[in-house]
Formats: C-alpha cells, structure tokens, sequence
C-alpha cells in the first residue's frame, strides 16, 4: 500500500510520524510524497488553538475528497472524535497513544487496542534531525490546555528504551536528538527516576550527536533544579532552556493553575545563567487570559524587560473545548488582545536584536541541520541553538564547521565559514 503522510504541530506528533514511518516500512508499505500517488493518507493533528484547529478541519475535508483510506491521528482524534467525524464521516480515528496499531488498522485487521511505550519501536527520520519522546502525557491541569485531555496523564517511558531509540537514531546518521514530552522536567516522576538521569545516560553513548532538551514545566524544573543544571553541563546537551512562564501576573498564573509564580521564573532563569551565562532562554506567553487587566499584563512586559528571553513565542488566548478557561468571567476584548500581542512582539524583536547582536564576531562551532531551498542556503546550530544561516554553496547537512559572525537579526544570526 501506498501511504501519504501529513504531520502539524509539536514536537512530539513529529517523533510519532517517525514511528509511523517505522511501522510502515517494516510491514512491507510505501511513504510515497504526493497524495495523487496514494491509496492511504495519514494525518497527524494539532489542537492547540482555535485557528489550527479550523486548518486541520479544512485539511482533513481535503484529504476527504480522494478516494483514499484516511486516518486522523494526533490530538484531535483523542479529544475531538466526534468534531473530526462530522467533516469525514469515513475517516479512521487513531489517538497518539494507540499509533503502535497502525499497520493494523490501515490492513482492516480486527484490533484490540493497547497501550504501550513509545520505545523499541522501528522508526524512519528524514533528516539528521530526531524527534524522540521520553514521556507521554502531563501531570498538570492547565486551565487553558486542550493537549492534557488529549495525550493522558503521565507515562514516562523507561530510559533503557530511549537509549537504545537514540543509540539507533545515531546509528542511522542522526546529529540532533530532540528529547520531547509536553514537560521533559517532569520525566521519571511516576517511575522513579528524573530528567537528570535520564540526560546523564544518554550522554553515555558514543559517537557525535547533539541534545536539544524540550519544554520544560517551571514547577517540575524548580524541583529538580540543581540536578537538571549538573546534567546541562554536558557538552553533547545544546544549552538551550525552553521555559514557558505564559504570564508574567501571579494572579493570571493562579487562574491558569500553572502551579508556579513569576517569582520561580526569575529564579529558575536566574540559576541556568548563572551557570551557562550565554544560554539561550525560550519561553511562551499567552496574552489576552481571561481577567487580564492592564496591571496584570503589565506585570508580563516587566517580566520580560527584566529577565530578557532570547525567544518569546506570544500567542492570543485561544478558549478550547473540555478546559476551565473557555468557561471563566472577565474576557479580553480580541482588539485589546491584538493590541497586547503587537506590543509585546515590538519589544521581544528588539530584546533578541540586542542579544543576537552581542554575537557578531564571534566563532563557533556550527553543526549544519537543515538546508533552506528557497534561499539556497545551509543553516546550523552552535553550543546554544542559536539558528546560524550559512551561504556556503560547498556544504552539506551534518557537517561541522568552524563560522564567524557576521551578521545578527532578531530569529537568526547571518555567519561565514572560516
């Protein structure tokens, strides 16, 4: 059979696509690229927010018109089945934690549904580039969060497994391992173990690869503070901290029970630099919150000005379905919400300007992950994750070299090879 895939969202859809590329391939199946070529389409779907959910409901009516199998996976097929089937009646739902039963289900087999971890199982990367979860599910209950009720609570999958997943990924020529969960910092909580050990074992393996460690919960990270700052130490571990504060009101904090303050923010910022001075530090905002006033939001542009994130990824308040949120008092007006989401961008840009700048004539070593077609350049990652863009036409992905900066932008810097 012939299989077209589509993949949106996370990280974590992106290490479940290559999974179900592994599954297919070893059950005698085609990946093919174009869906006119295709007797299935799989599609994994992203919910985060009401405008990816109405491009994945246009998406899936596309798909919808090719006389193909099409199955849904991804989050909207855990929490939004029915929404789903009401756009293609025909469509088979698999969720994210059932993706092991894929040949199964495109076969027409009879299945009886299992869960199992997300290891040892075969998977196919597309470039150097591997997503692999090291947990599935959270044990918060966000206010705002739709992913929660769609990936379960907690299961952290045992390291051994994800040490033989990585040591095949190096194997088969990956460079950069992307460690991915929705809150890596909370691994190893339900068995017994934590982030730390985790990251201590992987950098055991040989070979060269590089770590980027996923999103991290503030709470989950302030209880394994020093233990997760020791691991970074690593020299295989890219020293990059992405650290979602949304908000920087203790009051809108509270109501989205995040179960942190602005005060463990600081702090935990505060640590990771004085320990990795240079570190780059992401983070996320939701602006726009339910009972966000002006001294509420405020309180984040201070937070921002004072702690100065290398990233910051805003996104308006999206009310989701199944969420406390989508039912509290006090909504912010969308024009004052724009408002908000446009001054707040203005003053990230010029914060990653004034710390990209400090970069420019600087030499690092640039590890080439990705090759931009459009632009007909190379781009790649120092010891920070900063993305380095490179106009070197005798390049290749996966090589190592040593730039110099030349340029610097707010989302990039511009480097030459020396």
């Amino acid at each position: 059979m012939k299989v077209y895939i589509e993949t949106y969202g996370c990280t974590a859809n992106k290490s479940d696509e290559s999974i179900i590329k592994g599954l297919l391939l070893k059950g005698k199946h085609d990946i093919v690229d174009s869906i006119d070529n295709a007797d299935a389409a799989i599609i994994l779907t992203c919910t985060v927010i009401g405008s990816t959910e109405q491009r994945m409901l246009h998406r899936i009516r596309e798909l919808q018109k090719h006389p193909l199998k099409l199955v849904v996976s991804g989050c909207m097929a855990s929490v939004q089945p029915e929404l789903v089937k009401s756009v293609a009646s025909n469509a088979t739902l698999l969720t994210p934690q059932h993706i092991h039963h894929i040949v199964d289900v495109l076969e027409n087999r009879k299945i009886e549904f299992t869960i199992k971890d997300k290891t040892d199982l075969p998977r196919k990367f597309d470039s150097i580039i591997a997503p692999i979860s090291i947990s599935e599910g959270c044990i918060f209950s966000c206010s705002y969060c739709i992913t929660s009720p769609a990936r379960g609570k907690l299961r952290s999958f045992p390291i051994e497994g994800i040490v033989r997943d990585v040591c095949q990924a190096v194997k088969n020529g990956c460079r950069e391992i992307q460690l991915t969960a929705q809150d890596t910092a909370s691994y190893g909580l339900d068995i017994n173990s934590d982030l730390a050990e985790l990251l201590n074992r992987v950098c055991e393996i040989k070979d060269f690869f590089k770590i980027r460690v996923g999103m991290m919960n503030p709470w989950s990270l302030l209880n394994k503070l020093n233990n997760i700052i020791e691991a970074y130490d690593n020299l295989k571990i890219y020293k990059f901290l992405h650290l979602p504060v949304q908000s920087g009101s203790n009051y809108i904090l509270e109501k989205m029970n995040r179960g942190y303050t602005r005060e463990d923010f600081l702090k935990i910022v505060s640590a990771f630099r004085d320990r990795y001075p240079d570190i780059t530090i992401s983070t996320d905002v939701i602006v726009g919150f339910p009972g966000e006033d002006e001294k509420a939001f405020n309180e984040t542009i201070d937070l921002i000005k004072s702690t100065k994130p290398d990233i910051v990824n805003i996104t308006r308040f999206s009310a989701r379905p199944f969420t406390r949120a989508k039912k509290m008092n006090g909504k912010v007006p969308t024009k004052v919400a724009k408002e908000r989401s446009r001054k707040l961008t203005k003053l990230c840009k010029t914060i990653s300007k004034k710390i990209n700048q400090k970069y420019v004539g600087r030499r690092y070593d640039v590890l080439t992950t990705e090759y931009d077609k459009k632009h007909n350049t190379f781009v790649g990652r120092n010891k920070n994750y900063k993305p380095i863009v490179l106009r070197e036409k005798n390049l290749s992905i996966g090589d190592i070299v040593v730039v110099e900066i030349t340029e610097a932008f707010p989302t990039y810097l511009l480097g030459k090879v020396i």
